[in-house]
């Protein structure tokens, strides 16, 4: 019953996750207007902006599952946190090939040592670290225990990226966002991809989420027998 409560709740927000994307995505490459400065290149603002504050968001999910498991051990938060740590991996990855697609037109490059570039990379090898540790020990909760500690020691570092383009004041530009420095009629369409790019993870969280508890409830039946 539980099951078919949350895939009445998935089909929704696929649907809704499919619509927001096809709107934000037309409103960001044909409507809004290219910048004064940048030109068209800075159309990639409306998949790199989003997809790097939904990886942040994706890994604050694994740092509050990772402290709810150690916490209580119940595995449900154990498999949202692991879930959620698959796709701020996929997240973090776009945010960073987005970037080098921007990058090589703007700074000749497709990869500076930038501090906010380098903290970024080692945000994604965290997280890459924290799935391979899972896969490389045997015994599921011990597993858990470990990566649990990885999620939340890897969340400290969002910080250091946030802060970087202000400690180490080297290429990248500081959060247009943040500082409210965004023409409105850029800042619509950028809102409209971050709502859109939000629903995706929530619809792809759900999914992975009910797989984990397939995938759980597989491996006590096999230990059983």
């Amino acid at each position: 019953m539980m099951g078919s409560g949350r895939s009445r709740l998935v089909t929704p927000l696929g649907l809704a996750a499919g619509a927001a994307l096809l709107s934000g995505l037309y409103a960001g490459l044909v409507r809004a207007p290219a910048d004064v400065v940048q030109g068209e290149v800075q159309r990639i603002m409306y998949l790199h902006v989003p997809t790097v504050l939904v990886a942040y968001l994706a890994f604050f999910v694994v740092f509050a599952g990772s402290i709810a498991y150690l916490a209580t051990r119940q595995e449900r938060w154990d498999i949202l946190a692991h879930a959620s740590a698959e796709l701020g991996v996929l997240f973090t990855a776009l945010t960073i090939a987005a970037g080098a697609i921007w990058g090589k037109p703007t700074w000749g490059a497709w990869w500076t040592w930038d501090a906010r570039l380098t903290t970024t990379a080692i945000l994604l090898l965290i997280y890459l670290g924290y799935l391979l540790l899972r896969a490389a020990v045997e015994d599921p909760s011990r597993g858990a225990r470990y990566a649990a500690v990885v999620g939340i020691l890897g969340f400290l570092d969002i910080p250091i990226i946030h802060k970087s383009v202000e400690w180490w004041r080297t290429l990248h530009q500081p959060s247009s966002l943040a500082r409210g420095a965004i023409d409105p009629a850029l800042l619509f369409p950028l809102l409209l991809n971050l709502a859109a790019f939000a629903l995706l993870y929530a619809f792809l969280l759900a999914q992975r989420v009910e797989l984990g508890r397939l995938e759980a409830e597989l491996l006590r039946r096999r230990l059983e027998e």
